[in-house]
């Protein structure tokens, strides 16, 4: 397969014996590396026919082989580079001997890392990620539709075929992504599918250090980074360490048979993710938790392997340094194995201590997600280091809290109490919260299409703690009409592609209310940006009440009032109970609206309605 490459590199053969001629290598990850990083030691996965026959050599003023390493199959080296501090940005070659005789010559290269690389700043409550699938946001390159080499080409006709979006559309609508008041962006894994179906999604790799060639090239990805970031927008990068797909390349050739779980056999994982934490959980339902596979597409990998752990550490950092990420998602977070997390957050934050890096462990449950969060002291002595996790407790209360009744136990009542769990969190306000994302019904459909309850869902997710994440469409009432479908949920956006009759990046061809749903979230988030108090301030909020559900955020300069009104009729709200954060004789700014409001008069909250206030 051609490899699309940015660095020119060259595999000789000396020598025309035929002797010689059945060696060769077909891969060498990673191919090129950095100076100044804080770790000097690097591993080289090296494939080709017979290479374990040959011996490595350098010579290369600050370089030098500590160790190699053969493994089962002959077709694999592993070779630990020492790069000194001596060692300056150059190229030089390995040879590979047989005896004294070079068989094999591979050029090299070191390139400088960027300065001021390692304090890269990430993303922060002040942020909002707008996530993206790719494959059905925007076509900006018809010429990749279809690509000689990979068996899966356009079907925009197939909900689960590929549609065409790819990088060079969401370069192409970065403007309206920065007018929104977007700060970042997640999309959705963007690395080689080379599946024969379903493969659009991403999330089954077959080379790690390769872009899809039906999104773009790896070049094309380090522009995309670069373009957003002219623009205030940061690229956080979709990271799968639990496996890859079952056309990877080095699944036709394993380098041991505990590079895969179960001996590279399927054998399907039974999802209980609580046997990680659970103290009475039995040691075969660990296992077959950690090493079942997500389906048989999708080949679970043996982080316990020493050289599996390396590489996927040196690919996570390899990505952060080549494209400028400005943060990272992980997916299916607990699935991997929890000690060579441990590791793989530790040399992460190693070389960038400030970045923030996301994992997903979907559970309501607070205390499952919380053991993962970077401090937490938890009672089997595990250690993470994971700085956030996305908040689904919160999303599920979200829900439950604006569609239930009212009563003791539901309604608002729910949303109001998820929040006594930030006690199990070393830092909540690190958390990633969200209405909706990319494996759910979109969040209009969970709120049975009520355009009020929806204003309401991002009125409070784009003022609540933490650090919000939208998926494309929600701003246009995105509805998916199909529950959990995710085929028809991760809809292709509107103007997306040539000749769409409808247009939601111009505004063409929507309904009145999609257009104001568009209009208002633009408001909230443009507000947002630059409001330090959602940012930075601390939370108060007050038991649920005959229908309304109220917080402040608050530092001490700065207050904002949010207020959500559940009932079918208007309410006139009484100040006194707020008394610990207003005093009295406050004026008060509609964000919305503009209307200034005389806070001792009472404040009139509309039916079925959020209102969110700047406390001067």
């Amino acid at each position: 397969m051609k490899r699309i490459l940015m660095i020119f590199l060259t595999v000789l053969l000396i020598g025309s014996s035929s002797a010689y001629a059945k060696y060769k290598i077909d891969h060498l990850e990673p191919s090129f590396w950095w100076t100044g990083m804080k770790n000097t030691s690097l591993q080289l996965l090296i494939n080709g026919e017979n290479i374990a026959d040959l011996q490595p050599e350098v010579n290369y003023a600050g370089v030098s082989i500590m160790k190699v390493s053969r493994v089962a199959n002959e077709n694999y080296l592993f070779v630990d580079l020492k790069l000194s501090e001596i060692t300056k940005a150059g190229s030089f070659d390995i040879l590979f001997k047989k005896g004294a005789k070079t068989i094999l010559k591979y050029e090299y290269q070191l390139l400088e890392r960027k300065a001021g690389s390692a304090e890269r700043v990430s993303y922060t409550p002040a942020d909002v990620m707008y996530l993206i699938t790719p494959d059905r946001f925007a076509n900006g390159n018809m010429a990749n539709d279809n690509v000689e080499g990979l068996p899966e080409g356009l079907d925009r006709e197939q909900k689960d075929g590929r549609h065409g979006g790819d990088i060079q559309g969401i370069i192409d609508h970065l403007d309206y992504i920065s007018d929104m008041g977007f700060t970042s962006i997640w999309s959705t894994p963007l690395l080689e599918n080379n599946q024969t179906t379903y493969s659009y999604h991403g999330y089954a790799i077959t080379d790690y250090y390769q872009i899809d060639p039906r999104f773009g090239t790896n070049e094309d990805y380090r522009k995309f980074s670069k373009e957003a970031r002219k623009k205030g927008i940061g690229i956080i990068m979709d990271i799968v360490l639990n496996h890859c797909g079952s056309e990877h390349w080095w699944m036709k050739d394993l380098p041991s048979t505990d590079w895969i779980n179960n001996e590279g056999k399927f054998t399907s994982c039974s999802h209980k993710r609580t046997t990680v934490q659970d103290q009475y959980a039995s040691k075969e339902d660990l296992k077959q938790f950690s090493d079942g596979w997500f389906v048989e597409s999708m080949p679970d990998l043996n982080q316990r392997n020493e050289f599996m752990s390396k590489y996927l550490i040196q690919n996570t950092i390899w990505w952060i340094e080549y494209a400028d990420l400005y943060g990272l998602r992980v997916d299916t977070y607990p699935y991997s194995d929890s000690e060579f997390l441990i590791e793989w957050n530790r040399r992460i934050l190693e070389e960038y201590p400030n970045l923030n890096i996301v994992g997903e462990e979907w559970s309501t449950n607070p205390a499952i997600v919380s053991y993962w969060q970077k401090g937490k002291e938890n009672k089997n002595g595990y250690v993470s280091n994971l700085p956030s996790l996305m908040d689904f407790p919160l999303q599920n209360a979200l829900v439950e809290g604006l569609t239930e009744e009212d009563t003791w136990g539901t309604g608002f009542i729910k949303l109001y109490e998820i929040l006594v769990n930030d006690v199990q969190y070393p830092n909540p306000n690190n958390l990633v919260i969200f209405p909706d994302n990319h494996d759910m019904a979109r969040v209009f459909n969970q709120l049975n299409k009520d355009y009020n309850l929806y204003r309401m869902a991002m009125a409070y997710i784009l003022t609540m703690r933490g650090i919000p994440q939208i998926y494309y469409g929600t701003e246009i009432l995105a509805n998916s009409n199909a529950g959990g479908d995710h085929g028809l949920l991760r809809m292709d956006f509107p103007g997306g592609w040539e000749g769409d009759e409808v247009n939601a990046f111009t505004g063409k061809g929507l309904s009145t209310q999609e257009k104001e749903a568009q209009n208002y979230l633009k408001k909230l988030l443009n507000w947002r940006k630059t409001s330090s108090v959602i940012h930075k301030g601390k939370l108060m909020h007050y038991t649920p009440e005959h229908g309304i559900y109220s917080y402040f955020r608050y530092t001490g300069k700065e207050k904002v009032m949010v207020i959500l009104n559940k009932n079918t009729e208007s309410v006139h709200l009484q100040t006194e109970r707020y008394h610990e954060m207003l005093k009295g004789n406050e004026t008060a700014k509609d964000i919305i609206s503009g209307k200034i409001i005389q806070m001792n008069e009472g404040i009139e909250v509309p039916a079925r309605s959020a209102i969110i206030l700047e406390i001067k």
